[in-house]
């Protein structure tokens, strides 16, 4: 286990980082609401990078199904995705601090606990959670975050229809707004991590302009 006070570790892990961001990710704080598809794809990608933390949270366990498109393993099987992707993010990159929260969130609980996060990635399943979190950059206690969320990544239709988009002045949105999953058109890694991809690198052009 590498020391988390070597700190020439970490130069040495994030040494491929744009020069001119690269005291900026080291101060940067992101929130991932959801740890499936989407959120543990996108918090990988900003753990391999070196924010500084990472607030995590998700009340599901780790099924044999999420293992086609999210980021964890056999032996995570039954373990709450909010552990087993701490866990992760430690062999990624020990530096980085990830606080979790196993629980479902909504309109009483988001606020607290983003409150210390200028940027939020949503990465629901459903539509009713992603409309929550949309509403909840209604409020004054959000006026000042930024919220990059996602719709339309099932399938296999090309890549390129997979865009980001701004919705609003604080709200970006990711995918190609069409192919959602269903029976006929599944959730399957190529396209998810296409759009986690593009949710992780709308964070860093945030990061790069707000730190």
């Amino acid at each position: 286990m590498v020391n988390k006070i070597d700190s020439s570790f970490y130069d040495q892990i994030t040494a491929r980082n744009s020069a001119d961001i690269k005291e900026k990710i080291k101060q940067a704080v992101v929130g991932i609401a959801g740890c499936g598809g989407l959120g543990s794809n996108a918090a990988i990608a900003l753990a391999r990078i070196g924010v500084k933390k990472l607030v995590i949270t998700d009340f599901d366990k780790v099924e044999p199904s999420n293992l086609n498109r999210q980021q964890f393993f056999i032996s995570d099987i039954g373990k709450n995705k909010t552990d087993a992707l701490a866990s992760f993010i430690n062999k990624v990159n020990p530096f980085i601090t990830v606080e979790k929260h196993v629980l479902k969130l909504s309109l009483k609980n988001i606020f607290n606990i983003y409150k210390d996060c200028p940027i939020i990635i949503e990465a629901f399943d459903k539509v009713s959670e992603k409309a929550m979190i949309v509403e909840a950059f209604g409020d004054k206690r959000f006026k000042n975050k930024f919220l990059i969320t996602a719709s339309g990544l099932a399938g296999y239709s090309s890549s390129n229809l997979i865009k980001t988009n701004k919705l609003s002045k604080n709200i970006f949105i990711c995918g190609d707004n069409k192919n959602e999953g269903n029976e006929k058109n599944g959730l399957m890694a190529p396209r998810v991590i296409i759009a986690a991809g593009h949710q992780a690198n709308m964070a860093v052009d945030l990061i790069s302009k707000i730190y």
